[in-house]
């Protein structure tokens, strides 16, 4: 009976995190976005806003793949303008993958996207109940668990 609480929230969470439901999503927020841009860039790009440049090998755990798994999605990135590498300067032989102004325009996008989806998800929800969710899913991901 404790628990109840908490085994709801997990379960919502183990919805959230699957693979499947992750691409389903990054699968609708690309679409039109061009050739290169797609569920298995988009967390790539995303990881590179979050974190800021990166080596393939550094990006690699924050979006689930090994190193070869980046670099080639990276270059897909890099062939549509969206990310450059660069040297890195504390290590003559690795090279950083950036974001270019057209790939934080396109994180921006995505991002738009994003958050209008999530916005009509909860148009109907009663006046406050959204605002409230808001604060508290912040508070949680902040100072719950995973901290």
């Amino acid at each position: 009976m404790e628990n109840e609480v908490g085994n709801e929230i997990a379960a919502a969470l183990g919805v959230l995190l699957r693979r499947t439901t992750r691409t389903q999503l990054h699968r609708r927020l690309t679409e039109g976005m061009g050739e290169a841009l797609d569920e298995l860039t988009y967390p790539v790009l995303s990881a590179l806003a979050r974190t800021g440049p990166r080596s393939a090998a550094d990006l690699a755990p924050e979006v689930g793949l090994d190193r070869s798994g980046v670099t080639r999605r990276a270059t897909r990135l890099e062939d549509a303008g969206l990310v450059r590498r660069e040297p890195d300067p504390h290590d003559r032989r690795a090279q950083l993958l950036v974001l270019t102004d057209q790939g934080q325009q396109a994180v921006m996008e995505l991002r738009d996207r994003l958050a209008a989806r999530i916005t009509a998800s909860l148009s109907d929800w009663p006046p406050g109940e959204a605002e409230a969710f808001a604060r508290h899913l912040h508070r949680f991901t902040t100072e719950g668990p995973f901290t």
